[in-house]
């Protein structure tokens, strides 16, 4: 397990002097050293009343973004632009096109936003985005990021272990798996008007309950030390490093805690082509199109920037575990 420390000590990724050379802090870290202190302790979480206005809510996330500090274990590779990470994405709800999350999201407004913890856990409950974050020091994560379309990113994200915010509402011993929810709201999300949608929303995400307390598991609240843009999936995604980008679902508003494995919506759509591990394999195509390459943003037509894939999306040495006797070819 390759996973260390952070340092208060080492630049962050806003704090450098361009994106091209974002990636050498590796460097720093080396000359800084792998020592600092660890999360916050995990503090219950209270029944929300009325939730904070959006002014205490943004005034905390910035002072939180402001003190985060890089994680030891990030990628080696170079970030993707900022520019192509908010302009490039998938994410239905704003409709299917690249382009479109970032174009019909402008007015996209995060207050009031809610997030519903149930199922089998000791402290269910509505929680208030203030609530979430309060206990939690962010981080600075650099994750390569796959897309099952073989496109990729290597992104700096900022959020902190899902497990230490899932530890909070305290499990019972029949949870199993964790079902995530992203918001129904044809108001901030033009796409869920439309009644020729193929997916029935809302969409729905699911991990084993290992997967989920990884410690590579991210809870994500920005992007590049900047707060989360509505395209990424503001206010709250799930960002899960060795599996395909439809897995971190954004734009969380419920958390469900079950004893059996969730019907996610890619395997509801299309359950010959989409797992509900989905774990990064190059071994194992996609039924059209294989899945041995992938293109690295930025990338155009005369350079498509093919990078090989690889296993468990690099991070093979941190997670195989989770999979030992597994099939992966059945359990795609």
């Amino acid at each position: 397990m390759l996973i260390k420390a952070s340092d208060k000590t080492t630049p962050k990724s806003y704090e450098l002097t361009s994106e091209s050379d974002y990636w050498s802090r590796r460097a720093w870290l080396k000359a800084a050293g792998y020592f600092g202190a660890g999360l916050a302790a995990a503090v219950s979480l209270p029944v929300v009343g009325a939730p904070a206005s959006p002014e205490t809510w943004q005034a905390m996330l910035k002072q939180k973004l402001a003190d985060s500090v890089a994680w030891a274990g990030s990628s080696r590779d170079k970030p993707t632009p900022y520019e192509d990470i908010i302009q490039y994405n998938n994410f239905y709800e704003f409709g299917t096109g690249k382009d479109d999350p970032a174009r019909l999201s402008k007015s996209f407004k995060v207050d009031p936003w809610r997030v519903q913890v149930a199922g089998e856990v000791a402290k269910p409950g509505n929680f208030t985005l203030e609530d979430i974050l309060k206990p939690h020091a962010l981080e600075d994560r650099i994750y390569r990021f796959r897309c099952v379309e073989a496109w990729s990113m290597v992104v700096p994200w900022v959020g902190f272990p899902l497990a230490d915010l899932l530890r909070r509402f305290e499990p019972t011993s029949s949870a199993k798996y964790v079902r995530f929810e992203t918001l129904v709201d044809p108001d901030r999300f033009p796409a869920q008007r439309f009644g020729r949608s193929t997916i029935s929303w809302p969409y729905v995400e699911g991990l084993r309950m290992d997967e989920a307390m990884h410690p590579l598991t991210l809870m994500v609240v920005g992007v590049y030390g900047k707060t989360l843009l509505p395209q990424n999936g503001a206010p709250l995604r799930l960002m899960v490093p060795w599996k395909y980008g439809f897995k971190s679902i954004k734009s969380i508003v419920k958390i469900e805690f079950t004893s059996t494995a969730p019907k996610t919506t890619w395997q509801q759509l299309a359950s010959s082509e989409y797992g509900f591990y989905a774990n990064v394999n190059p071994e194992v195509d996609h039924p059209r199109w294989s899945q041995k390459r992938e293109r690295r943003l930025p990338n155009s037509l005369w350079d498509p920037n093919w990078v090989p894939t690889q296993k468990f999306n690099g991070y093979e040495e941190q997670v195989a575990a989770l999979y030992d006797k597994m099939n992966l070819r059945t359990h795609f």
